[in-house]
């Protein structure tokens, strides 16, 4: 369909924009050392802007080096050193006709002493965010006011630079939001009380931008529509902000909402529904007659063009949607959306940014790594020789799909009548229905890419050489775990469960293995059994982001079931299974009439001797194939392996 409203022109003060589609801001953690846009970022936001983006905001940047970092290896503009390399990434996103600003950030109570140096986290007032779980001290009025003139340095650097704007984050709970909300802001200074009072920090950043960049270098303020706490901004404190910020002669507002204490508000996992927080930017923007952006978890651009029509932004914010495709804009440009890789709110790039690594993504091999693994570093010496793929699950596809850009003709075996491999019951259970899209996107990719697949066509040494090939990848998935343990006969698998090859009978289920498979099949089974799940470790979810794990406790545990850590299973027996416990091995049984196993999954290798005999140093082993893991290990597995090959 053609999106007239996504792509038409925008304007935001004095400055003109090529489209509605903005990449807000983002943590990335791809600046060097320094503080400094270096090659990998500059690569990274350049690709956003080929992609479509009309605007871009940069990740967070820190606008004070003592008290305010946000992240390992995080953009700054604290110096004039910073100059050189932020003019560099303008020229690089100005090549695409897009437009750029820097995104003035202080943390404050919400972030680690050891991100700091030790020293104690600052606030407005003295009030702990439980999530980092470390007593900020409040600023005295005369740090509020050098902070003040830190913030206006960083604009006046964004400028000289060449950037095109600047966007004050006072959203998400972090300084400027600390001062504007009555659940951090308890001073009694200038600086708090009245509603004018927690308004006169970003006031007089806001005036001090104007009073040094000039009163047209134009300004966005990212406010919170809600805080999403019992004593925090509400809907009516939102509206009030936004008119009073439309008054100091701002250009733009930017709407989100949440804090790290509201949980997954701030950035929402798979369980939101797409556009669930758009009556918070609608509600401003019916009050304001400057242009108002928002996030609203969007996914696809015929979603972002209703919101348009409607009337509820005037400019949508396609955050993550920019991870997991950098190309989210050309393609839905050329209305090509069925290529689109859509976020599928799996939180895996904010569980590896909090580990301290730059950015990534499940479904987007080369995030974080556009400098390394851009498809213009592609060897493309492919020339049409023949390379076998075995196996359509994720690892395999990405495999194929990176072997056909290379120039190799790929050909994709599978032996079921479908692509996908266990993505497809993983798609099974609720809120995952982003994967079965993913899927969709990958056969629509390949199809471009002119890979042939054969379906209903395992992968055999004989069918491998008459196709031609000279090289096989194996990408045929795993095999679940079943441990030879007495009565394990009786058990089936989470993946028979899901796939309607076995059901489960009576009401006591108990699932064996707490990671992300046990938790999610536990769910689909939950509100119609009596469901317990068995996990070794004292902690269940593996690697999954901490929001979708208690999500997922919660709705194990609000029908009834049960989370049992620190146990492992001993047998099964008639009526019940027998746990231990891992750390008194005190011994205990539990009534199971169904025993479902999520132990994980070993390595399967069809025919793998006489593929390497057929094919010597020429057989590559890819995602679970080689090393058992999620989809996001899959899918790089299979993008660096074809890319090296």
């Amino acid at each position: 369909m053609a999106y007239s409203r996504l792509f038409e022109p925008g304007q935001i003060g004095s400055l003109e924009l090529k489209n509605r589609i903005v990449m807000p801001a983002m943590g990335c953690s791809l600046a060097e050392s320094t503080g400094e846009a270096g090659a990998r970022m500059i690569k990274y936001y350049a690709d956003r802007a080929r992609g479509g983006a009309g605007l871009i905001i940069t990740e967070i940047t820190r606008v004070d080096d003592e008290t305010g970092v946000g992240t390992p290896n995080q953009l700054s503009v604290t110096n004039t050193h910073m100059i050189a390399q932020l003019s560099r990434l303008v020229e690089a996103v100005h090549a695409y006709d897009t437009k750029i600003f820097v995104q003035l950030h202080h943390p404050g109570n919400q972030t680690p002493s050891r991100l700091i140096g030790g020293k104690q986290p600052v606030s407005a007032s003295d009030v702990t965010c439980k999530v980092i779980g470390e007593q900020p001290r409040a600023l005295t009025t005369e740090e509020v006011e050098a902070m003040v003139r830190k913030f206006v340095t960083g604009a006046v650097i964004a400028q000289k630079a060449g950037l095109d704007g600047v966007e004050i984050h006072a959203a998400h709970g972090y300084l400027v939001s600390q001062f504007l909300s009555p659940h951090t802001n308890k001073r009694t200074d200038k600086y708090g009380g009245s509603f004018e009072g927690r308004m006169r920090f970003v006031t007089e950043i806001i005036m001090g931008i104007k009073a040094f960049c000039g009163p047209k270098f134009p300004i966005s303020v990212r406010i919170n529509g809600n805080d999403y706490l019992d004593d925090g901004i509400t809907d009516e404190d939102a509206i009030a902000q936004a008119k009073y910020l439309e008054a100091l002669g701002i250009s733009c507002l930017n709407i989100s909402c949440g804090t790290y204490d509201s949980g997954a508000t701030i950035i929402e996992p798979n369980y939101f529904q797409e556009g669930w927080k758009r009556h918070l930017a609608a509600n401003i923007r019916k009050v304001v007659k400057i242009p108002v952006i928002a996030v609203c978890n969007i996914k696809h651009p015929a979603f972002a063009e209703e919101m348009l029509e409607a009337g509820d932004v005037d400019f949508v914010g396609i955050a993550r949607g920019h991870l997991a495709d950098p190309d989210w804009g050309c393609k839905a440009a050329a209305g090509k959306e069925q290529l689109i890789r859509k976020c599928i709110g799996c939180m895996e790039c904010f569980r590896i940014l909090n580990d301290g690594l730059p950015l990534g993504c499940t479904l987007n091999p080369v995030l974080g790594r556009e400098f390394e693994y851009g498809d213009e570093k592609l060897v493309r010496n492919g020339a049409g020789r023949t390379v076998a793929v075995a196996g359509a699950g994720p690892a395999g596809m990405e495999a194929a799909l990176t072997l056909a850009k290379r120039g190799f003709k790929t050909i994709l075996f599978e032996a079921s009548d479908k692509l996908g491999g266990t993505v497809n019951l993983a798609a099974i259970p609720p809120n995952k229905g982003m994967l079965k899209e993913f899927i969709e996107t990958m056969e629509a990719q390949l199809a471009e890419a002119g890979v042939e697949i054969r379906l209903g066509t395992a992968a055999t040494p004989e069918a491998v050489r008459e196709a031609g090939a000279e090289a096989v990848f194996i990408a045929a998935g795993g095999k679940p775990v079943k441990p030879s343990l007495p009565g394990i006969e009786k058990a089936v698998t989470a993946e028979d469960i899901l796939a309607g090859r076995a059901a489960a009978e009576g009401k006591n289920i108990v699932i064996i293995g707490g990671g992300v498979t046990g938790l999610e099949t536990a769910e689909c089974l939950a509100p119609d059994h009596h469901v317990t799940v068995v996990e070794m470790l004292d902690k269940v979810g593996g690697n999954l982001y901490p929001s979708v794990v208690l999500h997922l406790a919660q709705e194990i545990m609000k029908n009834g079931g049960a989370i049992a850590k620190g146990k492992k299973l001993v047998s099964i027996g008639e009526g019940e299974v027998t746990v231990e416990d891992t750390k008194t091995g005190e011994q205990a049984a539990i009534p199971a009439d169904t025993v479902v196993l999520a132990m994980g999954v070993r390595a399967n290798r069809p025919d793998i001797d006489a593929f390497r005999e057929a094919y010597p140093g020429k057989v590559v082993l890819v995602g679970d194939s080689a090393r058992p893991g999620q989809i996001y290990d899959a899918l790089h597995s299979g993008h660096d392996r074809a890319f090296v090959y």
